[in-house]
């Protein structure tokens, strides 16, 4: 009898089971095609889209979206975004309404130029400092430092390298990038989720702003109307300057595909200049559709500071208005450059 009972409850699981596995998601009966190799398409073509009809209903109407905008069968892209975008079809039938999706890679049409630099001058900077972000403001550079327990904002003459003003953040803050725009600092931390606010005078703080859907904080900077803030990945987030609420975002890609790691940036006519972390170089981006136009080679630059043990990446770049030139240091080094592009 027990073995009964045994055998009667091992029968019913299984039939419990079984019975589960056969009420998943209804397939659909719809999938989208598109002339994208692999899912990767260039931005110079033209991104056709059709709708596969598996079960061979009568299809009233369909419209697409690529990006949630809308769009015809035949899609040229040179106005769109690149990156990894989502294509919606809604298709109407029997009086029924089914929505699917795919996605589709858009890449550069064309590879990044490659630029050169000279150096101009070189000034002295903080060795102590694990430098995240520098900007000028006024002909002044301020600088945001990082590590925790030892995070600073700091104001510098950066002819002499003499401290001006500085204040330490608490030590739960890991200090990433900054920017300056209506007489405020904005200041990112790594992964406590939080930018603070300054007065750029004072350097009293003022308020505070958590993120959106980016996860972690690295560098900022603006053009006036937008701040641009990068997480670690190939997304650079869209913030309003009033709500700092994250409105949209770009992905860094190339022709061969996406560009990781985006961390201090500087706006400079109209494009926005990227330290890649680990890297030693730069990556000019344009903002509108977050394709890489060029890069600079500044790995032989780490090799005219002081070598020591805690030597680290380039990290740190800035535009001078006053002088019209671009400045570049890296974590703890004790020199700043200030370089001139060559575009070859």
């Amino acid at each position: 009898m027990n073995t009964f009972k045994y055998l009667l409850i091992i029968f019913l699981g299984g039939l419990i089971i079984s019975c589960g596995s056969n009420s998943g998601k209804k397939k659909s009966a719809f999938s989208i095609k598109t002339n994208a190799n692999k899912g990767d398409i260039s931005n110079n073509e033209a991104l056709l889209l059709s709708l596969e009809n598996k079960k061979n209903h009568t299809i009233d109407s369909v419209s697409y979206t690529l990006d949630g905008i809308k769009v015809s069968e035949t899609v040229p892209l040179n106005d769109f975004k690149l990156g990894k975008q989502t294509i919606e079809a809604i298709v109407y039938f029997n009086n029924e309404k089914e929505t699917v999706s795919t996605t589709v890679t858009i890449l550069n049409n064309t590879p990044p130029k490659v630029y050169n630099y000279k150096i101009i001058n070189e000034y002295p900077h903080d060795i102590t400092s694990y430098t995240q972000g520098i900007e000028f403001f006024n002909d002044t550079l301020y600088e945001s430092t990082g590590q925790y327990k030892n995070s600073k904002l700091r104001k510098t003459d950066y002819k002499t390298g003499k401290i001006i003003k500085n204040i330490d953040l608490v030590d739960e803050y890991f200090g990433e990038g900054l920017t300056i725009l209506n007489d405020k600092i904005y200041q990112l931390t790594w992964k406590e989720d939080i930018g603070l606010v300054y007065d750029v005078n004072s350097f009293n703080k003022i308020s505070s702003f958590k993120y959106g859907n980016s996860k972690e904080g690295w560098g900022l900077c603006n053009n006036e109307n937008t701040i641009y803030k990068s997480d670690g990945t190939e997304k650079i987030w869209l913030l309003n300057p009033e709500t700092l609420v994250e409105e949209s975002n770009i992905q860094v890609y190339t022709n061969k595909g996406k560009i990781v790691g985006i961390n201090e940036m500087e706006w400079i006519d109209g494009k926005i200049y990227a330290n890649r972390y680990q890297k030693d170089g730069v990556a000019i981006i344009n903002p509108k559709n977050g394709a890489v136009i060029a890069v600079i080679n500044f790995s032989p630059l780490k090799k005219r500071v002081t070598q020591h043990e805690k030597l680290d990446v380039l990290n740190g770049i800035a535009y001078n208005s006053k002088t019209n030139t671009i400045f570049v240091t890296g974590k703890h080094w004790d020199k700043l450059f200030e370089v001139e592009i060559i575009e070859k």
